[in-house]
């Protein structure tokens, strides 16, 4: 006997008609009663009296119905017994992150990943500062560690870190310095990445610079800071980067990064979701309860 025979049986004891049943199982006539027949083989019993005219249950079959629904509500019940037993479903959350992600904050995002495991399958989303927060607006991501400022409708920002930005200048005339100034810049053209590509706080730079004298600029093409510095590389430009990545051993070679001594740019850094998704009654409420927790505590950038 199997879990079919039962739902043929309930469907013609319902509509005391093989034809009605038939119709309502998306089955022929002939090979429902073929199934009546071998599930009242095997259990020993008639379950219809039946004639061209007519069907109704015997004694047996009217005993079986009941049974037999029981038997057909608990298999049915099978799976959502499964998820309740394992518990609440994990959700796909999204996390932008921007290119040059301090490895600090990455520890971060990695503690929340694991603290949030059971609950949410966090998963990052490259892209630049502007996509992200634009892909947080519409609600693609849940959240996004992208650099400040942001001024957005609707959006909470959590700022993390403060990383201090330098000069990229050409080795070859800057080896040996530990620093240098924007006077010694005047006659050097600004090189950038592509535009759209750098952080919003890279157009208050640029009003700085020109207030220093820096009038020429370059913006390239191509929107990776690996371009940015085999141009400066070649001499009489400079750019602006993190400190940080600047010195790394990626960076080192034929182009060095300087701390200003008359200017101290930083690159802020900070975490935003939508506030209607963090509201109690929201999506996010969980995962913004816990990233509040992990990114709580001051980051240095050292």
């Amino acid at each position: 006997m199997e879990i079919f025979h039962l739902r043929y049986f309930v469907a013609v004891a319902e509509n005391l008609s093989f034809s009605r049943a038939a119709r309502q199982l998306h089955m022929a006539t002939s090979p429902l009663s073929q199934r009546i027949r071998d599930l009242e083989r095997e259990l020993g019993q008639q379950l219809f009296d039946r004639d061209s005219h007519h069907v109704a249950l015997t004694r047996a079959g009217a005993a079986l119905l009941p049974a037999a629904k029981d038997v057909i509500g608990r298999f049915d019940d099978i799976p959502w017994q499964l998820r309740q037993a394992l518990g609440p479903e994990r959700r796909a959350a999204y996390v932008g992150v921007v290119p040059a992600l301090h490895p600090r904050l990455r520890q971060r995002l990695a503690r929340l990943e694991t603290r949030c495991a059971e609950e949410y399958d966090v998963k990052r989303w490259p892209g630049n500062s502007g996509n992200l927060l634009n892909a947080v607006q519409r609600g693609d991501l849940a959240m996004a560690l992208v650099h400040l400022p942001v001024h957005a409708e609707g959006i909470e920002v959590l700022e993390l870190l403060h990383e201090p930005l330098g000069a990229l200048l050409p080795a070859d005339a800057y080896a040996g310095r530990s620093s240098v100034s924007l006077s010694e810049l005047t006659d050097y053209t600004y090189v950038t990445s592509a535009p759209g590509t750098l952080p919003t706080y890279f157009d208050q730079l640029k009003v700085r610079l020109k207030a220093a004298g820096i009038h020429k600029e370059l913006s390239l093409n191509i929107g990776d800071y690996a371009s940015v510095r085999e141009i400066v590389a070649n001499g009489s430009v400079f750019g602006i980067t993190l400190l940080s990545v600047g010195n790394s051993e990626e960076g080192k070679g034929a182009s060095v990064v300087l701390p200003f001594r008359d200017f101290s740019p930083t690159l802020a850094t900070g975490l935003v979701w939508r506030r209607d998704r963090a509201e109690p009654d929201g999506d996010l409420h969980g995962l913004v309860r816990e990233a509040g927790a992990v990114f709580a505590a001051p980051v240095e950038s050292g």
